[in-house]
Parts: C-alpha cells; structure tokens; sequence
C-alpha cells in the first residue's frame, strides 16, 4: 500500500430488492427498478462520481427461509428475498464506469476452483483489470439445499476447503507469464510454450490437473475481497484477503481489530501494508444537523422487529423462531449455531453473557436494523470529523458503506462527504489509474 495514506472506500451493494438493510425498499426514495440494469448502472456511476474504489455484491444463496422453517414471512416484508447473480450484473455495471473497481461473491463452497478461476479472470478482462472476488463459505442449510447438498459443511472446515481452492485458483492464475503470448503472425507462433506451466493438485477436496485457459489480465488479476471475522475465519481472511471487511462498534474496537489482524497478516507471512482495513458505515448526511436526524429518525423507524429475527436466522442458521424473547440459549444450541460465527462471539462479548438470550442477540446483533454498523448522523463536517477518527488513529484503513436507501445513500455520500474528506487531505482527488490493484495502491499478489 501507498505510504501517502488515503481513505479506501467501498460500497456494498446486493442484486436483490434491497440493501442490506432490508427496510431499504420501504424507504420513499428507494428505486423499485432493482430487476433492470438501468438501477445498477446508476448505482455504479454514484460510486464512480464520488471515487469509490470499489463497489462489492454481497450474496447470499438462498432466501432467508430458516425464521419459522417457511419463507411466507421474509417474502411478504421483502426481507433480501430477492437474490440475482452478481457477476453479468457487474458486467453490466462495468460497461458504464471507467474506473470504479467492482466484485462479485461466489461461494468457495458450491463451486470449483477452475469454474471460479476461469470466471473471475475474464470478468477481470473484460473490466480491464477492474474485478474483485468477494470469498464466502456459504453458511446455511437452506443454501446447501439449494446446491443439492444435505446440509451445510462445520464451520471451520468449510474454510479448510476454501484454503485448499484458494491455493488451487492462485496456482491456476500464475499459470501465464504475462509476457507468454507473442502474437508473432509472421513466423506463426502465437504463444511460448515455456512460460505457460501446467498443474497437478491433489488434495483433500479438490484434485485438479491441466492447464489454465486464460492469461494473466491487466492487473494481474482480481482482487481478493474477505469478511472472515471468527478465528478460523478471520486466520483465512489474513492469509488470502487483499481488502478486508469488519463490523466494529467502535474506534477502540477498530484499532483492537486492525493491529490483530495485522499481526495475524504477518505471521502468514505477508506484509501488513498489503491488507486494507474497512470496517462498515452507515452514514445519514444533509446541509445540517437537523436535517440530518429528521432523515435518520424517518431511516430507524422503517424496520420491522420480523427483519432482524428473520436475518438473525438465516446468517447464524437457527431458527430463532423456536426461542422465547428472554429465554438464554443454551451450550448445546450455541455449539450447533454453524452460521456467521462472528456475530455469535459479538453478542456473546458485548452482552457479557457466555449464555445471551434471543433479546440479546437481537440487541447487541442489529440484524435488520441500521445499528449493525456504527451510524454517523450529521452535516458534512460531522461526517468527516467521525471518518477522519477512526481513520487516523487507525481503526481502519477505509471504510464500507452500507446503504440506508438506494441509490439515494450512494449519491449523498459522493455529493455532501467525499468534497470535505478531499479538502482535508485524507481522500484522493482522482483514481490512480486504470487498475482496481493500482486504485487501492497494491502490488502485484503473492504467489502462494
């Protein structure tokens, strides 16, 4: 990374009805033409209008049907019901930005590693060296249902199977020197064949051999986006990730998380400069404070308390249906919960309960609500002072905007925040160049 430290900044995005705020489509100024490519075109030009390095589908691969072991409630309050493919989305978002760098999730879980190599590096082509790829486990039954499996695989081990097809995919997009191809017409060699290198990997979950099909793109190739925040998870997210994504509550939370996360960078071997810390933000903006809380006070009141349980079950995979509201889970229901392990140890840590009951969860959780992440309500100077903060005193590296509304939240992030984190010294005034590696400031990506 860059000595000449600047503000990252990444926008999350979901190809369904809403953000991850599932009130979102309720709100007045929320676009319902979330079936259309004109919607997210309009989204990736906001991002691009305002610098945003990145933009980043979060998915899912299945609706959340686990709250009461139906779909009918989730569906009627359109709670991240609707789930498209993000990656020809992002292709589409692509054809109208130059700069905006964009990822896509695909679950290291459900597909093979020459499938997602292959994918991400055209993707990564066909963006001019704009792609990144969002790694998830996947994390619940109904998605493992979904993708003809009997259930979902432990937690930990399913990050043991993502270590192994990480190591396989960087094997894979190594495979090309990028100055293999000669294109020599005129003695009719088109390629050399001693810096195209084949592969043999034998392992646990997958067995590849061959050779890969696509040469290296203009970055190399994509950037490797990671949200593990568990042990396990978070080791997986310091070994492989590139741009890390975290929820803190707090500056004191985010310095904690970054020096260790840092520390754990290091110890696999990696520089720590190489990784991106960004937490998620909510931020509610206007001409003034008072304007600034009126649009929040109208945001809060748009959820729903069936929106929180209904997410709490679908990302911890337990039916919270099946608990009373004040009723502490007990050791064997914690020890079954296989879902997001990193919202499980929040709760358990902020409520200072080794045993915290579904209230707690919902509480200290904020699973469907815009409490999940810190919010920052205020004018523009109020917003900067809170992000300049956590950002010089090193609670983040950038951050990840979550979205109340869209495109509205997009929009007023590039129109009122960006210009007075520019004036200050701590935002770039343009992109770098033409690569999302280049944007961010990282060298090329280690092999493995």
């Amino acid at each position: 990374m860059a000595n000449n430290r600047k503000i990252i900044m990444v926008g999350f995005m979901q190809a369904q009805n809403c953000s991850n705020y599932p009130a979102s489509w309720r709100h007045h100024q929320s676009a319902g033409d979330f079936l259309t490519p004109d919607y997210y075109k309009r989204i990736a030009r906001a991002l691009e209008d305002g610098k945003f390095h990145l933009g980043f589908f979060d998915d899912r691969l299945a609706l959340p049907d686990i709250y009461g072991a139906d779909h009918k409630e989730a569906v009627k309050n359109g709670i991240r019901v609707v789930k498209m493919d993000p990656v020809p989305i992002l292709a589409t978002m692509a054809m109208s930005t130059k700069n905006l760098g964009l990822a896509a999730t695909i679950s290291t879980t459900y597909y093979n590693a020459f499938h997602i190599a292959r994918t991400m590096m055209t993707l990564d082509h066909m963006t001019g060296g704009r792609a990144g790829w969002n790694v998830v486990t996947s994390l619940n039954d109904s998605e493992a249902f979904n993708m003809g499996a009997a259930g979902t695989i432990e937690h930990d081990r399913r990050y043991d199977r993502a270590d192994e097809l990480m190591t396989n995919i960087i094997d894979m997009w190594g495979a090309w020197d990028s100055d293999a191809i000669l294109f020599d017409k005129e003695n009719g060699v088109f390629a050399d064949p001693e810096k195209v290198r084949s592969y043999d990997f034998q392992g646990e979950w997958f067995q590849t051999r061959g050779t890969f099909t696509v040469p290296p793109s203009p970055q190399g190739h994509p950037v490797i986006v990671q949200a593990g925040q568990s042990g396990r998870g978070r080791q997986f997210a310091c070994e492989w990730g590139e741009v890390i994504f975290t929820i803190q509550n707090n500056v004191e939370r985010g310095v904690q998380v970054r020096n260790e996360m840092r520390e754990e960078a290091a110890q696999q071997g990696r520089d720590p400069d190489t990784i991106a810390i960004c937490p998620a933000v909510y931020v509610t903006t206007g001409e003034t404070q008072a304007i600034a809380e009126d649009k929040y006070a109208y945001v809060n009141n748009l959820a729903k308390p069936i929106d929180g349980l209904t997410l709490l079950s679908e990302v911890l995979n337990f039916d919270f249906a099946t608990k009373g509201y004040d009723e502490p889970f007990t050791d064997e229901e914690l020890g079954s919960i296989n879902g997001l392990r990193g919202i499980l140890d929040k709760v358990v840590r902020l409520s200072g309960k080794s045993n915290p009951t579904l209230k707690d969860f919902v509480d200290h959780s904020g699973r469907g609500t815009v409490h999940e992440a810190p919010h920052i309500v205020g004018d523009p100077k109020q917003v900067a002072d809170e992000l300049e903060k956590w950002f010089t005193e090193g609670a983040a590296d950038g951050f990840v905007l979550f979205a109340s509304h869209t495109p509205g939240a997009y929009e007023e992030f590039s129109r009122y925040i960006v210009p007075e984190l520019q004036r200050r010294g701590i935002y770039h005034d343009d992109y770098a160049g033409p690569t999302l590696r280049g944007n961010l400031g990282f060298s090329s990506y280690r092999k493995k």
